[in-house]
C-alpha cells in the first residue's frame, strides 16, 4: 500500500508540473521531450515499486481474534499488573504473604507478678477489710487533691478547686484555664440564683 501511494504521488506531481509548463507557453517539441522523460521516470519508479519487498505489518494493524480454545490455552488475563492485594478474598482461609501462610506470633508469657499486676486493686475493699482510721478516698493516688472525696454539684466542685488552687502557682502557670474557671463559676452563680428554685431553709 505504501508503494502504491508513492507511485500515485509521483504521477500527481508529474502532471502538476506538466500543466505549469503548458501554461508557460513552451513549444511542442519541449513538451514532447518533457513528456517522454516523465514517462520514463514513472515507468522506472513503477518497476522499482513492483520489485521491492512489501512492508511488514505494524503493531497498529488489526489482529485476528483468538478463539475460545486459544484463550483458554493462553491462561488467565493479567489485570492490575504490579498491584499487590494484601487480603486473601477466596474464602475462609488465612491471609497469604507471597504465597506463604503468615507465621504465628512467638508466644511470650507475661509477667503476672510485676508490680502493676500484683498490686492492681489492692485498695478496693480497704474500708471493709481495713480499720476505721483509713478512708477509701485517702488512697486515690491518681485523682487530683481537689477532687478526692468531693460531693456536690459543679458549682460546689469549682468553688473547692478555686479555694485549693488560688494559693498555688496555678493562676500564674495556667492563666487561660484559671480565667475560664472564673467565668464558669460566675455563670453558674447567676444561673443557680436566677433560674433554679431553692429548697426550704433548715434554719
Amino acid at each position: 500500500m505504501k508503494n502504491l501511494s508513492i507511485f500515485f504521488a509521483i504521477i500527481y506531481f508529474g502532471t502538476l508540473s506538466s500543466f505549469k509548463q503548458l501554461i508557460a507557453g513552451e513549444n511542442k517539441q519541449e513538451e514532447m521531450s518533457w513528456f517522454t522523460s516523465t514517462f520514463q521516470k514513472l515507468w522506472s519508479a513503477g518497476i522499482l515499486a513492483a520489485k521491492s519487498k512489501p512492508l511488514a505489518l505494524t503493531a497498529s494493524t488489526t489482529v485476528r481474534q483468538l478463539s475460545h480454545a486459544e484463550r483458554r490455552a493462553r491462561g488467565p488475563t493479567v489485570r492490575r499488573y504490579g498491584y499487590k492485594d494484601k487480603l486473601f478474598q477466596s474464602g475462609l482461609l488465612p491471609h497469604l504473604d507471597n504465597g506463604q501462610k503468615l507465621p504465628m506470633p512467638v508466644y511470650r508469657p507475661k509477667n503476672a507478678w510485676s508490680e502493676k499486676r500484683a498490686l492492681f486493686g489492692q485498695n478496693d475493699y480497704i474500708d471493709i477489710l481495713g480499720n476505721d482510721r483509713l478512708h477509701p478516698t485517702r488512697v486515690l493516688y491518681s485523682v487530683p487533691s481537689w477532687l478526692r472525696g468531693v460531693s456536690g454539684n459543679e458549682y460546689q466542685v469549682l468553688l473547692r478547686k478555686r479555694r485549693l488552687m488560688e494559693k498555688t502557682k496555678y493562676p500564674i502557670a495556667r492563666p487561660t484555664k484559671w480565667r475560664d474557671m472564673e467565668k464558669r463559676i460566675l455563670y453558674l452563680y447567676k444561673f443557680l440564683n436566677r433560674k433554679t428554685k431553692t429548697g426550704y431553709s433548715k434554719q
